[in-house]
C-alpha cells in the first residue's frame, strides 16, 4: 500500500459523473509542473541479509526511537576512526537512476533482494510557504524512502507512480534521500511468483522534486461527456484550498472557459460546450492545450478528445467502427536488453509498431511508464493498459485484492487524460474460479468508478469442448470486449489444419485475440514444420491468420509479441538462451520472417480510422 506524509485529508469519492479521483493523493501531468530531476548516479549498496535496516545488535530498527548510526537510511559517517560504521555510500558505487540494476552491473543480472539506493541534493524554494513533494515514475518492487534519515512511507507496486510530501523536511545544503529497494518475488503479490518477465530491480522511472503553492492542483480529468461529441466535463481537485477558491478551465484554441468554485474538500466540477472540437483518432491524433488555473497557479497539459464505444460486435471510435491492428509490447528496450524508461525507448517501440501497420498497442502485463502514453497521444496510437494480474495470483487473500485495486487506482490517475488509452485491463490468462471471480469482478466495478469513458477487458483463456475451441469466461459477461490468448502451433495443436478449426465464442460482444505467436531465433531457417526457425514463426502466422479470420465478431488482434524480451524461464542453449523469442523483430532490431506476414496481412484490414 501507499502512505504518504500529506497534510491534508484525501477525498474518498468525488464525482457522480464516471470520472473517479485517486485516493492515495497521487500528483498528475508531472512534466508540466515546477520540478527539480533527481535523476542520475546514486550510489548503492546490496545488502541481501538487510544489514542496513537494523541495529549492529541485529535488533529490528524501532521506529519510535532515534535512528541507530548503523541503520543504512541515517546515512552516518563515523566521527572518528575509534567509531564503527560498516557502510559508506559515498565511497560505494553508482547505478543510473532511472535504470534497472540487472543490466547495469553484470553481477546483479539475477539478482532479487534488497538494494539501498542515495543520492544527495541542495534545493531552495522558490517561494516560502511553498509546499514540497518527491515523486518517483515507479520502484520495482517494494520502496521504503527515507529523506534526511525521517522516513516518509513505503510504496508496494513496480510499476505506478507515487509520491510524498517533504514539506519541512528539505533544507537549503546536504539533504540526502535514500530508498530501500526490494525486487523479491512473493506469493501474495501483484504480480505474484511465476511471470515470464524479467525482475527487474531498481528505481527503473524518474525522480522529481516537484514544488507547489500551499495550496495547488493536485489532479485534474477532463473528457468528452458520455453521449455527447462536444460537450467536455470533469473535475479539478485543489489540495489546500479554502471553501469556494475559484479554479478556471480553457482551451484557448477551441475558446472556451469556466471558472468553478471549489467545495469543502477542494473538488470542483464543470463542462464545457466545444461545439468547434476536433476529435482525436490514428488518424489525426489532435491535442489541444488545455490550461487549469488558479490564483497561485497555472497547470498546461496537452489533451485530445474522442468517444470509445461498442455497439453488438463493433467497436466504435468516434462513432465509427474501427479493427484494433495491434501488437503486445513489454517495457523493454530489446536492443540494449534493459527496462525501457525514456521517450527514446518509447519511440523505438511505438514507431516499430507504426512500421508493422499497427493503429493499437497491447502494453503488457503492467502500466508502462508515462513517456509511452503521451508518445502515443501524439503518434496516434490506441493504447490497451493493464494491471499484473497474472495467472494464479493470491485470489483468496484481500491484502492482495488491496494491492491490485491501489495499483489499478495509481494507472488510471496517472493517464486517463490520455486519449489514446482506449482499454482497461484488469488480468491476464486467470483460470476461473469462485475466487477468481470475485477477485476480478472486484476490479471491474473499481475500474468503472474510477474511470466510466473507456472500454473494459481482460486476457481469458480457451478450452475445447468436442474439437469446438470455445470462449465462454463467466467473467466475459462483465467486460465490454472479450479478449482472450490462444496458441496454437506452439503449446498445442497442429498448424496445417489451423483454418479449419471450429470457434464458439459465447458472447454477442466484440472479440479481440489479445495473443497469439511461437518464438524463432532470428537467422536460424529451415523448413516450416521446424521448430525455432524463421520459416516456422512465418508459417504459424499465416495458419493463425487464416483461422483468426473466421472467428465471430473478430474487431481486433494484439499478437505476442513485438520484440524479442528477456525471461528467467527460457533456457534452450544457443536458441533462447534467457530469451523469450516470439518476437517479431529480435534483440538485435532485425524483422523475422514473419513480421512481413502480419504487416501484409493488416495491409488488406480496410483501415476505416486513417
Amino acid at each position: 500500500m501507499c502512505r504518504a506524509v500529506v497534510r491534508w485529508a484525501v477525498l474518498a469519492t468525488m464525482l457522480t459523473m464516471p470520472l473517479g479521483a485517486c485516493a492515495q493523493g497521487l500528483l498528475t501531468n508531472i512534466a508540466h509542473r515546477e520540478t527539480t530531476s533527481l535523476n542520475g548516479p546514486w550510489h548503492y549498496i546490496v545488502d541481501p541479509y538487510e544489514t542496513g535496516y537494523y541495529d549492529y545488535r541485529r535488533q529490528p530498527y524501532d521506529q519510535q526511537a532515534q535512528p541507530s548510526t548503523s541503520a543504512f537510511f541515517s546515512n552516518h559517517h563515523p566521527a572518528d576512526r575509534q567509531e564503527l560504521v560498516e557502510y559508506d555510500f559515498d565511497t560505494s558505487p553508482t547505478l543510473n537512476v532511472p535504470g534497472d540494476w540487472n543490466s547495469q552491473n553484470d553481477q546483479l543480472l539475477y539478482y532479487e533482494g534488497t538494494l539501498w539506493l542515495k543520492t544527495s541534493f541542495d534545493f531552495v524554494a522558490a517561494s516560502t510557504g511553498n509546499r514540497l513533494f518527491v515523486h518517483f515514475g515507479a520502484v520495482n518492487r517494494l520502496a521504503e524512502v527515507y529523506l534526511n534519515g525521517t522516513k516518509l512511507g513505503v510504496h508496494e507496486g513496480g510499476f505506478t507512480p507515487f509520491n510524498f510530501e517533504v514539506t519541512g523536511i528539505v533544507r537549503p545544503r546536504g539533504n540526502f534521500l535514500v530508498v530501500k529497494v526490494d525486487n523479491s518475488r512473493r506469493a501474495d503479490a501483484v504480480p505474484t511468483i511465476s511471470t515470464d518477465w524479467w525482475n527487474y530491480g531498481g528505481i527503473t522511472r524518474d525522480v522529481t522534486l516537484i514544488e507547489e503553492p500551499a495550496a495547488f492542483i493536485r489532479d485534474y480529468a477532463i473528457q468528452l461527456k458520455p453521449g455527447s461529441a462536444h460537450t467536455l466535463a470533469g473535475f479539478v481537485q485543489l489540495d489546500g484550498a479554502a471553501t469556494n477558491e475559484k479554479v478556471t478551465v480553457s482551451i484557448p484554441e477551441l475558446g472556451v472557459e469556466q471558472a468553478s468554485a471549489v467545495d469543502g474538500n477542494g473538488l470542483a466540477r464543470f463542462e464545457l460546450d466545444a461545439p468547434a472540437v476536433r476529435l482525436w483518432s490514428p488518424g489525426s491524433p489532435r491535442l489541444y492545450e488545455v490550461v487549469v488555473k488558479t490564483a497561485r497557479q497555472t497547470l498546461r497539459d496537452d489533451i485530445g478528445f474522442r468517444t470509445i464505444t461498442t455497439r453488438g460486435a463493433d467497436i466504435l471510435l468516434n462513432g465509427k467502427p474501427i479493427f484494433l491492428r495491434g501488437i503486445s509490447i513489454h517495457e523493454e528496450n530489446a536492443l540494449l536488453g534493459r527496462r525501457a524508461h525514456s521517450e527514446a525507448d518509447a519511440l523505438q517501440s511505438l514507431n516499430w509498431a507504426r512500421e508493422l501497420g499497427c493503429n493499437y498497442v497491447r502494453l503488457a502485463h503492467y502500466p508502462h511508464n508515462e513517456h509511452m502514453l503521451r508518445m502515443a497521444d501524439r503518434m496516434g496510437l490506441l493504447i490497451w493498459a493493464e494491471v499484473p494480474v497474472y495467472w494464479t495470483i493470491a485470489f483468496g487473500n484481500p491484502a492482495t485484492l488491496s494491492s491490485a485495486r491501489q495499483q489499478l487506482t495509481e494507472m488510471v490517475t496517472r493517464d486517463r487524460n490520455r486519449a489514446s488509452v482506449i482499454i482497461w485491463s484488469v488480468a491476464n490468462e486467470t483460470p476461473p474460479s469462485d475466487a477468481r471471480n470475485a477477485f476480478l469482478r472486484n476490479l471491474i466495478a473499481h475500474t468503472r468508478a474510477l474511470d466510466a469513458t473507456r472500454l473494459l477487458s481482460a486476457a481469458l483463456e480457451t478450452h475445447a469442448e468436442d474439437e469446438v475451441s470455445v470462449v465462454s469466461d463467466p467473467i466475459g459477461e462483465q467486460l465490454d470486449i472479450v479478449a482472450f490468448n490462444q496458441y496454437r502451433g506452439w503449446y498445442g495443436g497442429t498448424l496445417h489444419d489451423a483454418p479449419e478449426a471450429r470457434w464458439e465464442i459465447r458472447s454477442g460482444k466484440p472479440v479481440v485475440v489479445s495473443e497469439f505467436g511461437g518464438d524463432a531465433l532470428q537467422g536460424l531457417h529451415g523448413k516450416r514444420d521446424e521448430r525455432w526457425t524463421e520459416e516456422y514463426q512465418e508459417y504459424l502466422y499465416q495458419q493463425n491468420l487464416k483461422m483468426l479470420q473466421k472467428i465471430p465478431n473478430l474487431r481486433g488482434l494484439s499478437p505476442w509479441i513485438l520484440a524479442d524480451f528477456r525471461s528467467p524461464r527460457r533456457l534452450l542453449p544457443g536458441i533462447q538462451d534467457g530469451w523469450n523469442r516470439k518476437g517479431l523483430i529480435s534483440n538485435r532490431g532485425i524483422r523475422k520472417k514473419a513480421f512481413f506476414t502480419l504487416r501484409n496481412f493488416y495491409r488488406t484490414v480496410q483501415p476505416r480510422d486513417d
